[in-house]
C-alpha cells in the first residue's frame, strides 16, 4: 500500500464527514484511513465506521498518531487534523512533488474553509512565515499535513508522547536532520478557521508567536503556558454556558463572584454578556464572548417605552441571527451540559433550540414567582415588567432568586430564594459613618436629582452614574471605579439611588440606610423600594423635592438602627454559592 491517512479525532462529528468526502472524492485508491479516537461522546465513530475506516484508540494527538502509525500498512504516512479538507488531486500532487525532490518530511500550504479577507490574509501569511522559517530549520504544525515515510517515523521512535503541545514540530525536526524536508509548494489543505473564531486572530498569533520563539530556541511549549486545548472544551469537567443581561453594572458585579467561584469549583465555562458587563467581565476572566442585548431608553429617570420598544426592533433581528449563530457554533464545540441565565434572553432560546437544561438566576423573577402586593397606580407598570419577565426566561429547570424581601413563592418545588451575591470587597470593609452622602445612578438621566442636591449647600454629595470626574458646588462627580467607590461606599452616611437591586443590598450590608427613587415605569426597581421602605430601612419616593431630601436626612439615624436590629447580614456568599451548586448538581443527575 503506498499512503497511510492517519486522523487523531476528539467530537469532531461535525467535520469528519467533510474530511473523509475529500478523501473518497481523490484520483488516487492506494490508501487506507485510520481513525485513531479519543474517546468520542458524539458520532465521530459511526462516521468513521461508515467510510470504512481503521479505527484505534487515541488521546492527545501526538499518541493517537503513533497509535495510528503502528498499523498502518502504507509506505507513506499523511498525518491531517479533522478539520481540514482535501483539495481535488491533493494526495497525487504531494506525493509527486514529495518524490521529485527526495525528500523524507514534508508539509502543505493552507488556505481557509471559511471566506472573508481577515481569514485570506491571516492564513496567506502563516504560509509566509512558515516558509521563511523552513529556510532556517524544520518546522510546521499538524494541520498543514505531515508527510513522512512510515520507516522514518520508526527510525526517530514517532512523536514525543510525552509533549503536551508542540509534539508535531519537534517530530519535523527530529525527522528532518535525518532527511531533507519542504514545504510543498503545489498542494493545499483546506483549514477550519474554528481556533480563529474561538479564540480570536490576536489571541492566535500572540500564542503561536510565543510557542513559534520557544521552539526556535529549542526550548518545549506545554498547553498550561499557551492556556490551549484541543478538544474545544473539555471532557472531563462539566461545561457550563453563562450568560448575562448587560444593562447597568449590578449583573456583571454579581455575575463576577459567581463566575470566578464555579471556576474554581471545577467547571469549565463559556460566559456571554453585553454591553459594560461583557467588558467588565471581559478585563477580569478568559472566554467572554460579546453578544448584543437589549438596552432600555430612560429620559429624565423614566423609561420610555415606545422608544424602547422602538430602537430595540432595530437591533433584534441581526441580534437574534448572530447571537445564536454565535452561541450554536460554539454550543457544537463546547457542548454544554447546562446553561446559567441571569436574565439574558438568547440563553433561554438557545436552551431551547438545543434541549439544553438552564438554570435561571437573578433578582427579577420575584416579580412573577411570588404573591405580593402593591399600589394599584404602579398596575400598567407591574403588568408589563411581569409581561417581560415571562418573556425574557420560559420554562427554567430550577429558579434561583436573588432577595432582601421574601414574599410568599407560588412553587417552591423548582423556585427558591437566596440570599444577594455581596462583592467580597464589600465584605471586607470596615463601614464608618461620615459626612458626605453616596449618590448612585444607572442612568444620567435624573437631572431633577442633581438640582435638588444643590438646593442644600452644606451637605456634601459624592454622585456615580454620570460619567465624568468633575466638581460642582457641594457635589462630586466620580466615574466608576471599584476602588474608588469602595472608599466612598462604606464611609458614607447614607444613599440616595434608584431602584437597582446590587446597589440596595451592598448598603444595606454596609447598615447604609437608603433613600430610594426608582426609575419611573420600572417596576422591579419600583417593588424593591417598596418593600426597603417597609421593612423599614429607608424611603422610597416616586420623585424627589426638598423637602423629601431633608425628611430623609432627618430620619438617618433610625433607618440605620432598624437595619442593624432587623436586616441578616452575612460573612459571605458561601450559602448562596454552594446553593447554586447543589442546584446544578441536581439538575444535572
Amino acid at each position: 500500500m503506498k499512503i497511510s491517512i492517519i486522523i487523531p479525532t476528539y467530537n469532531e462529528e461535525e467535520f469528519l464527514p467533510n474530511l473523509l468526502k475529500s478523501i473518497s472524492r481523490q484520483n488516487f485508491n492506494d490508501l487506507e484511513v485510520i481513525i485513531a479516537d479519543a474517546h468520542s461522546t458524539d458520532k465521530t465513530i459511526e462516521i468513521a465506521k461508515s467510510y470504512n475506516c481503521k479505527i484505534v484508540p487515541g488521546g492527545l494527538p501526538g499518541i493517537g498518531r503513533n497509535n495510528g502509525a503502528r498499523v498502518a500498512q502504507g509506505e507513506l504516512l499523511l498525518f491531517l487534523d479533522a478539520d481540514s479538507v482535501l483539495t481535488n488531486n491533493y494526495i497525487t500532487s504531494a506525493i509527486e512533488e514529495f518524490e521529485l525532490h527526495n525528500l523524507g518530511i514534508a508539509i502543505t500550504q493552507i488556505v481557509p474553509l471559511e471566506k472573508g479577507f481577515i481569514n485570506q490574509i491571516s492564513h496567506e501569511f502563516a504560509n509566509y512565515m512558515t516558509k521563511q522559517i523552513s529556510y532556517i530549520k524544520p518546522h510546521g504544525a499538524g494541520c498543514y499535513g505531515i508527510l513522512t515515510y512510515k520507516s522514518l517515523h520508526e527510525k526517530v521512535n514517532g512523536f514525543d508522547e510525552h509533549l503536551d503541545f508542540g509534539e508535531d514540530t519537534d517530530y519535523i525536526e527530529r525527522i528532518g536532520k535525518i532527511s531533507r524536508f519542504k514545504v510543498l509548494s503545489n498542494p493545499r489543505l483546506l483549514v477550519s478557521t474554528r481556533r480563529l473564531e474561538e479564540e480570536g486572530l490576536s489571541e492566535i498569533t500572540k500564542k503561536y508567536a510565543k510557542s513559534t520563539a520557544k521552539q526556535m530556541m529549542g526550548k518545549t511549549v506545554t498547553l498550561n503556558e499557551l492556556d490551549y486545548s484541543f478538544e474545544h472544551g473539555s471532557n472531563q469537567n462539566k461545561r457550563i454556558f453563562y450568560s448575562l443581561c448587560g444593562e447597568g453594572m449590578g449583573h456583571a458585579i454579581r455575575s463576577g463572584v459567581v463566575i470566578e467561584y464555579l471556576i474554581n469549583e471545577g467547571y469549565d465555562l463559556i460566559v456571554f454578556a453585553s454591553s459594560r458587563a461583557y467588558d467588565y467581565l471581559n478585563s477580569k476572566f478568559d472566554n467572554i464572548y460579546e453578544i448584543g442585548g437589549f438596552n432600555t431608553v430612560y429620559e429624565n429617570n423614566s423609561v420610555r417605552n415606545k422608544k424602547t420598544f422602538v430602537y430595540n426592533m432595530k437591533e433584534v433581528p441581526s441580534d437574534l441571527k448572530n447571537n445564536i449563530q454565535k452561541m450554536n457554533k460554539l454550543a457544537k464545540k463546547f457542548k454544554p451540559d447546562l446553561i446559567i441565565s441571569d436574565f439574558e434572553f438568547y440563553a433561554n432560546l438557545l436552551s431551547h433550540i438545543l434541549r439544553i437544561p438552564m438554570i435561571s438566576i437573578d433578582n427579577m423573577h420575584v416579580l412573577t414567582e411570588a404573591n405580593y402586593s402593591s399600589p394599584n397606580k404602579y398596575i400598567k407598570d407591574r403588568i408589563f415588567s411581569e409581561a417581560v419577565v415571562h418573556a425574557f426566561i420560559q420554562k427554567a429547570n430550577r429558579t434561583l432568586i436573588y432577595s432582601y424581601f421574601f414574599p410568599p413563592l407560588k412553587d417552591t418545588k423548582t423556585t427558591q430564594y437566596i440570599y444577594p451575591i455581596i462583592r467580597d470587597e464589600i465584605y471586607k470593609l470596615k463601614p464608618s459613618v461620615g459626612e458626605h452622602v453616596l449618590v448612585y445612578q444607572t442612568s444620567n438621566s435624573n437631572n431633577d436629582l442633581i438640582k435638588v442636591l444643590k438646593s442644600k449647600p452644606d451637605q456634601e454629595f459624592i454622585v456615580y452614574g454620570f460619567y465624568k470626574d468633575e466638581r460642582d458646588s457641594n457635589i462630586l462627580y466620580r466615574k466608576f471605579n471599584e476602588d474608588v467607590l469602595y472608599n466612598d461606599f462604606k464611609d458614607a452616611k447614607c444613599v440616595i439611588t434608584n431602584g437597582g437591586f446590587s446597589l440596595i443590598t451592598e448598603a444595606l450590608q454596609l447598615e447604609k440606610p437608603i433613600l430610594s427613587i426608582p426609575v419611573n415605569k420600572q417596576f422591579e426597581q419600583i417593588l424593591n423600594a417598596i418593600y426597603l421602605e417597609r421593612l423599614g430601612y429607608g424611603e422610597h419616593h416616586d420623585h424627589i423635592n426638598q423637602r423629601i431630601l431633608e425628611n430623609f436626612l432627618e430620619n438617618v439615624p433610625k433607618y440605620r438602627q432598624n437595619i442593624v436590629e432587623n436586616y441578616e447580614k452575612h460573612e459571605n456568599n458561601t450559602e448562596t454559592l454552594e446553593t447554586l451548586k447543589t442546584t446544578i448538581e441536581d439538575v444535572l443527575k
